[in-house]
């Protein structure tokens, strides 16, 4: 059975004070110009940035369970990021093209599943793994470096 979900990027508000601010004035954070693409997923466009556009590296909070599998870890968003509106059902290009750490959660965030897996395959793993009821939502995680993505709820 097809398990409808969604693809929620990180929303845009989070982000804006950091698009004033100077290299000096940032603590934690640091504004890179980039240099490759792909290389630089933004979490909030869900798509990777372009040569020549400056991405902020940041520390994140991206799984604030009171569990032992509370996380933070650096994402990049682009400069004054567009929050992605994605359809039911959709993969964004930016993950399509990478090798994924697919980790799903319960309701009390504890994970209960974990996989990887090139992007390619993520549809049908997502589905897979919301066929557990216990599944209340996934995190996808770029594998090798293990930076936070984004995360997927039923749809």
């Amino acid at each position: 059975m097809k398990i409808n979900f969604k693809v929620l990027p990180l929303d845009s508000s989070l982000f804006d004070s950091f698009n004033s601010l100077s290299d000096c004035q940032l603590q934690y954070a640091k504004w890179i110009k980039v240099d490759v693409c792909p290389g630089y997923p933004c979490r909030v466009s869900l798509e990777d940035a372009k040569v020549g556009e400056r991405v902020l590296a940041v520390t994140f909070m991206h799984h604030k369970a009171n569990t032992p599998y509370q996380s933070s870890g650096p994402i990049f968003v682009r400069e004054k990021a567009k929050q992605a509106i994605t359809e039911v059902n959709e993969i964004p290009h930016m993950l399509q093209h990478r090798l994924l750490s697919i980790r799903g959660y319960s309701s009390e965030g504890i994970m209960l599943e974990a996989e990887i897996a090139e992007g390619a395959m993520l549809e049908k793993l997502i589905s897979s793994m919301f066929q557990n009821p216990e599944i209340e939502y996934i995190h996808i995680h770029n594998a090798k470096p293990g930076c936070f993505n984004c995360s997927v709820v039923r749809a």
